[in-house]
């Protein structure tokens, strides 16, 4: 559902330059970094990012599609508190929406070799639930569970926003591919009530992370997108607590929202409390805010302390 993938430049994320930034993430607070891409592991510094981060006493959270996992499995037991993995349904389907044929199998064997460098690290799965896999939503439960996973979660596939690397945003084309019709919202409605009731205990228990009231909100949005029906902005906070750096130095509010600035001209504390940002965060009104209103995958992170 990324398209970052796609861009020409090759740049990746240059570990050296984070170097300049440290005072302003000691001043700044930061406790948990994401590193997300495209890819994170076909970066050739990742390495010196962790340590780097490690350093600080940061939590850092791997995003990735664990097609690498097993060729860097030392490198991730050592570096990562937790990792969450794209899995787009059971291995079937994840191989046919991925393209890449035994892609499941490669992730599995991957999930296993960093289980046997570090037993007790917590791995995860992220479902983006489109046309192609919204039947087999009990089945991608199961598929988590065969990999002996922590968590899974799912969240409606993002077809209208620019983010991503969609700078001019999907073609309708491209959108109708991983859209659902109305048809198909009904039968995805059915099968999320299906899986409410199969899985209540994993529910309960926390392996699923949505509620039954979360999971079913995944059928207002694709009714939101087809029946052009006023969205409604899920609870946010990301702009106040977080920020998005991409790998040419901009940084975001978040990743649907316009850049504020760029780390490479600035340190991160000065781009995060500029004008533009702190105009921004005071202007910003998540509910009525049409950017906001069809985000797909929101934070509302609440300090434990």
């Amino acid at each position: 559902m990324c398209d970052i993938w796609k861009r020409r430049d090759r740049e990746e994320f240059d570990p050296l330059r984070l170097e300049r930034h440290r005072d302003s993430i000691k001043k700044l607070g930061v406790r948990h970094v994401v590193l997300t891409g495209g890819e994170p592991l076909l970066n050739r510094d990742l390495a010196a990012i962790c340590t780097f981060f490690r350093g600080l006493n940061i939590k850092t959270t791997l995003l990735t599609t664990g097609l690498l996992l097993y060729k860097r499995a030392g490198l991730v037991a050592e570096m990562f508190d937790d990792l969450i993995i794209s899995i787009d349904g059971p291995p079937a389907i994840h191989d046919q929406i991925r393209r890449i044929p035994s892609a499941f199998a490669t992730i599995q064997r991957g999930v296993v070799a960093i289980r046997n460098h570090a037993p007790k690290l917590p791995i995860s799965c992220r479902t983006t639930v489109q046309k192609l896999n919204h039947t087999h939503l009990r089945e991608t439960v199961s598929a988590a569970k065969s990999l002996e996973l922590n968590s899974i979660s799912f969240l409606a596939a993002d077809v209208s926003s620019k983010a991503f690397n969609r700078e001019q945003g999907w073609t309708d084309e491209r959108q109708r591919e991983i859209a659902l019709t109305r048809k198909e919202i009904d039968v995805l409605q059915n099968e999320i009530n299906l899986l409410i009731a199969t899985f209540e205990d994993e529910i309960r228990a926390g392996f699923i992370a949505e509620n039954p009231m979360k999971l079913r909100r995944l059928v207002t949005r694709f009714l939101e997108y087809i029946e052009h029906i006023p969205p409604k902005a899920p609870l946010c906070n990301a702009p106040w607590v977080s920020a998005v750096i991409e790998t040419d130095g901009s940084v975001k509010p978040c990743f649907f929202h316009e850049t504020i600035g760029n780390i490479n001209s600035s340190n991160l504390e000065d781009v995060v409390n500029s004008t533009t940002g702190m105009n921004f965060r005071e202007n910003l009104d998540v509910a009525t805010n049409a950017v906001c209103q069809r985000c797909v995958c929101s934070l509302n992170y609440r300090s434990n302390n």
